[in-house]
């Protein structure tokens, strides 16, 4: 159709041309002939123009109507592609649907058949229960000829006489089920202990807080103390730690309650001793830096020691507190490596009772968080350190824990009491502490004394840290039920005579042997 429009608008180009052609060509009475030649070429030309246009919009015309025909051929062939696909999935559901059927209808007949058998069984039944009635009937009124009592005579004695047994043997029962719980518990938390004893393969500390400070000559003690005294004056007033120089030789001593300050103030004064120049505003300035020095050491051994036990959400207070624990020690024992340890034991001794092993892990980490500010508040650190843990927005079962880890409050839940055993157990390992260290062997051989000192024991052991004492008796001397008698006495003497943590199990054991020779 478009080149059936260019066409016609071509013609009447042509045509308008001729007639234009034609009027100027009028004006000139001697052009006329040549005007209507020209006008006639014009129409030639326009008739030509006019066919070519018909022959190409009609061959435009089937090229589009072919197009058409296969274009519909193939949207055809889809469908028909898509029916056969439709049809065949219709039929592969229609067999699914009839196997089911199938199936239905087995397990129908099957199940007809179980109802025909059970109402068989239960007709048999029926009549068996029948006969076992009258059957009763019959023996329960021969045993009222026989025993002269009637049924209800008989049912109401029968009762008082079970009644008064079952009292007796509920009784026994409770007893022997008692002492049954009772040993299981015991062994239990032996098994737990000891497991988690074994799993934490922690290292022992010794540290001492280190408190004086090595210098290489004598010489130095005057500079530090410096002009009237302006040098070591304005040292003790700026870190808030008495030095004391006296004639210790190539020593002077750091005296603070703050183990922090005290560890601040040695790093800076040895790195003044280092520098060589020490006047007072080099000691401003140097202890400056000894302070943020101590300060990021205070705070990268907090997160660490939140990372060695598994807790990565405490308040940067907390963490900067436990930190400062490093440079705490107790009784020899270094109190944060103390307090991974006890985190670590909360966590083994938790997975065992099939607790959740997080909040006894945070509570032993934070046990002994008092002790970093013990020095500048009054009271128990372990109250100190609950108050701490309330203030930064730790949750009330771990604040019970802290508090009632040495019975400042009443220990109320499984939590407070595994921080307390962790606590002893951590602190009473030997090498533990430095008191602990020295007092262990004499425990040890106390025990073996106590026990080797009654008659007819042969040998003794003390196991176990101590825990647990195993004595060997002779048999000629020592009967079974004497050997139950010497256990409590010798655990009996020990309670007595020792002061020990925890524990102490007596094991008795008695053993005779037949040996012949065959010839």
């Amino acid at each position: 159709m478009d080149i059936l429009i260019v066409a016609v608008g071509l013609i009447c180009l042509a045509i308008g041309a001729g007639i234009t052609a034609a009027i100027i060509s009028s004006r000139n009475a001697s052009d006329v002939k040549s005007a209507q030649n020209q006008i006639a070429e014009a129409q030639r030309q326009a008739e030509k123009i006019h066919g070519e246009a018909m022959r190409q919009a009609e061959t435009s015309k089937k090229e589009a109507i072919l197009e058409a025909k296969e274009e519909i051929l193939a949207l055809k062939a889809t469908s028909e592609s898509e029916e056969k696909k439709r049809k065949q999935e219709l039929q592969n559901l229609e067999n699914r649907i009839m196997q089911r059927e199938e199936t239905l209808d087995h397990r129908n007949e099957s199940l007809d058949k179980r109802e025909h058998q059970l109402s068989s069984l239960q007709g048999q039944l029926d009549k068996r229960e029948r006969d076992i009635e009258n059957l009763s009937t019959k023996q329960a009124a021969e045993l009222e000829r026989i025993a002269g009592l009637t049924k209800e005579e008989a049912h109401e004695e029968l009762l008082t006489r079970v009644r008064t047994e079952s009292v007796r043997e509920e009784a026994q029962i409770l007893r022997e089920a008692e002492m049954r719980v009772r040993d299981q518990a015991d062994k239990t938390a032996r098994e737990i202990i000891s497991t988690a004893i074994q799993r934490c393969a922690a290292d022992q500390a010794g540290e001492i807080t280190v408190t004086s400070v090595h210098i290489p000559s004598d010489d130095l003690k005057g500079r530090i103390i410096g002009r009237e005294g302006r040098n070591i004056r304005t040292f003790e007033q700026v870190s808030g730690v008495n030095l004391v120089i006296d004639d210790t030789p190539e020593t002077v001593i750091l005296s603070s309650f703050d183990p922090v300050r005290r560890e601040t103030a040695r790093v800076a004064l040895e790195n003044l001793i280092a520098d060589g120049r020490i006047h007072p505003a080099r000691i401003e300035e140097l202890y400056k830096k000894a302070e943020d020095l101590v300060n990021e050491r205070v705070r990268e051994a907090g997160e660490q020691a939140a990372f060695d036990a598994g807790i990565h959400d405490l308040h940067p207070e907390l963490i900067k507190t436990l930190g400062a624990l490093r440079y705490r020690t107790s009784f020899g024992q270094n109190v944060l490596q103390h307090s991974i340890q006890v985190s670590t034991l909360c966590g083994i001794m938790a997975s065992e009772l099939g607790l959740d092993e997080a909040p006894a892990k945070r509570a032993g980490l934070l046990h002994d968080l008092g002790k970093a500010i013990d020095h500048e508040v009054e009271g128990p650190h372990a109250v100190i350190g609950a108050d701490l843990a309330r203030r930064y927005g730790e949750k009330a079962n771990i604040i019970h824990a802290i508090e009632a880890h040495h019975a400042d409050v009443e220990p109320d839940a499984v939590l407070d009491v595994l921080v307390m055993a962790a606590d002893a157990i951590s602190a009473a390992r030997p090498g533990a502490r430095r008191e602990s260290a020295e007092t262990y062997i004499k425990r040890l051989e106390k025990l073996e004394e106590i026990s080797n000192s009654h008659d007819g024991v042969e040998r003794t052991y003390a196991m176990q840290a101590g825990r647990e004492l195993h004595v060997m008796v002779e048999p000629e001397k020592i009967s079974d039920a004497q050997a139950t008698v010497l256990a409590h006495d010798i655990a009996k003497q020990i309670e007595d005579e020792m002061e020990y943590p925890g524990q102490v199990r007596v094991v008795v054991i008695r053993e005779s042997r037949a040996v012949d020779v065959a010839k």
